[in-house]
């Protein structure tokens, strides 16, 4: 069973965001796979680069879109995901160093990061964006 998974309640009702979050949860669920099997520190590392990675191309397009359509939480937006770049690219560099292990605790953050995100701050730009003709 997966760690996190995919319910019609986090849609945003912008396809490409959507599957955007669905790539964000199969991410988190192959770092929960990878701590619940023992894998090495390899595997581990390579997840959390690309989670940082792609978080940080999905933020991006996320940001460019709001600020094309003059979006007026934009502010909030930027602030949320720089602060959960900064979060998961410390925890990868702090991985990496050998200063903090991936536990449930850190498994847990980054689900209740996403779904927090996606339900409370993602939700209420789904109608603007349908609105300017984005779905």
């Amino acid at each position: 069973m997966a760690f996190m998974t995919w319910a019609d309640n986090l849609s945003v009702g912008v396809a490409e965001f959507d599957s955007q979050h669905k790539k964000l949860i199969d991410l988190i669920n192959s770092l929960h796979d990878a701590m619940k099997t023992g894998k090495g520190k390899d595997v581990m590392g390579s997840v959390l680069d690309e989670l940082v990675k792609y978080t940080q191309t999905h933020f991006t397009a996320e940001e460019k879109l709001m600020i094309k359509y003059n979006y007026s939480d934009l502010n909030t937006q930027k602030t949320e995901h720089a602060n959960f770049v900064k979060k998961a690219s410390d925890l990868r560099n702090d991985f990496s160093s050998g200063k903090v292990s991936i536990s449930l605790e850190v498994m847990k953050f980054l689900q209740d990061w996403l779904s927090n995100h996606i339900l409370k701050t993602d939700k209420n730009y789904g109608a603007f964006f349908n609105k300017n003709g984005v779905s």
